[in-house]
C-alpha cells in the first residue's frame, strides 16, 4: 500500500516537473537561437520548401546576404522523388531574384517531379523568381506580395562585340519561354511587362501586385498557406488515384 502510495507521489511529481522542465527548455532555445522552440512535429506526406534571399550561383555572395544556394535545393528534390512518403511538395518563395541559370534550374527540377507541387509567393517572388513560382503544378501569391518582370542583367566583364547581345538574348529568351510554357501568359503580354518604362524608377520592367499577377496570367490564384495546402491535398489526392488506375490497367 505505502509501495502505491510512494508511486501515485512520484508519478505527480513528474507530472508537475514536466511543464517547468518544457518552460526550460524553451528559455534556453530562446537565448541560444533567438526564437521560440517550432511546434512538435506530426508526421505529414507534403514537404515544405522555402527560397528567400538571392539566389545564389556560381559565384559566392557575402556573406551578410541571405541566400538560396542551388547545390543545397537540388539534392532536396531528388531525394523529394525518391521518397515514397512524400506525396506532395509546397514551395514558398520570398525572393528578390538571383542567378538565371542556377534559377531556371531549380525551376526545371520542380517542374520534373512526379509529386504534385504547388507554390506560394510571399512577400516577393521577383526576377527569376517568377520562373520558379510558374513550375508548380498551382500557383499563389500573397495579397500583398508582388512580382518583379525585367530583363536580364549581365554583371562582370563584358565584351563589347555582337555576340554578347545575342547570348544575352538567348538567356532572355530561355526564361521567356519556361515563364509562358508553364502560366497563362502570352510571350507578347509577357516582353511588354519586361520592356515596360515609367513603372520603375530607375528601371525596365513592370511591379505586379498580388491580384495583378493573377490577372495577368502568370500566377493561378491569390491565397496564403492554407489555400495552398488545400490545393495540394487535392492534388496529390488526384495524382494517387491516377496511378492507382494506371496500375490497375
Amino acid at each position: 500500500m505505502r509501495s502505491q502510495e510512494r508511486w501515485g507521489q512520484e508519478q505527480e511529481t513528474q507530472e508537475g516537473e514536466r511543464p517547468v522542465r518544457r518552460q526550460r527548455l524553451t528559455l534556453q532555445s530562446l537565448k541560444q537561437l533567438g526564437q521560440m522552440s517550432p511546434p512538435p512535429q506530426i508526421p505529414s506526406d507534403i514537404h515544405c520548401m522555402v527560397i528567400i534571399g538571392q539566389i545564389e550561383g556560381h559565384m559566392l555572395l557575402p556573406a551578410k546576404n541571405k541566400t538560396t544556394k542551388y547545390e543545397h535545393l537540388i539534392p532536396q528534390l531528388v531525394a523529394i522523388e525518391q521518397n515514397p512518403h512524400i506525396k506532395g511538395l509546397l514551395v514558398i518563395l520570398n525572393t528578390v531574384g538571383g542567378d538565371v541559370e542556377a534559377g531556371l534550374a531549380i525551376a526545371e527540377m520542380i517542374e520534373s517531379l512526379s509529386k504534385a507541387t504547388v507554390s506560394l509567393v510571399l512577400g516577393g517572388g521577383h526576377s527569376i523568381g517568377v520562373p520558379i513560382a510558374t513550375a508548380a503544378d498551382y500557383s499563389f501569391i500573397a495579397a500583398t506580395a508582388t512580382m518583379t518582370i525585367h530583363p536580364l542583367r549581365l554583371s562582370g566583364m563584358l565584351i563589347g562585340v555582337p555576340q554578347t547581345y545575342e547570348y544575352l538574348e538567348k538567356m532572355q529568351d530561355r526564361v521567356i519561354n519556361f515563364i509562358t510554357g508553364h502560366s497563362r501568359i502570352s510571350e507578347e503580354r509577357l516582353r511588354e511587362l519586361m520592356f515596360k518604362t515609367g513603372d520603375l524608377v530607375r528601371d525596365v520592367g513592370t511591379v505586379l501586385v498580388g491580384k495583378d499577377a493573377v490577372a495577368e496570367g502568370i500566377i493561378d490564384d491569390v491565397g496564403g498557406v492554407s489555400s495552398a495546402l488545400r490545393k495540394l491535398k487535392e492534388l496529390t489526392s488526384l495524382k494517387g488515384l491516377y496511378d492507382r488506375n494506371r496500375e490497375e490497367e
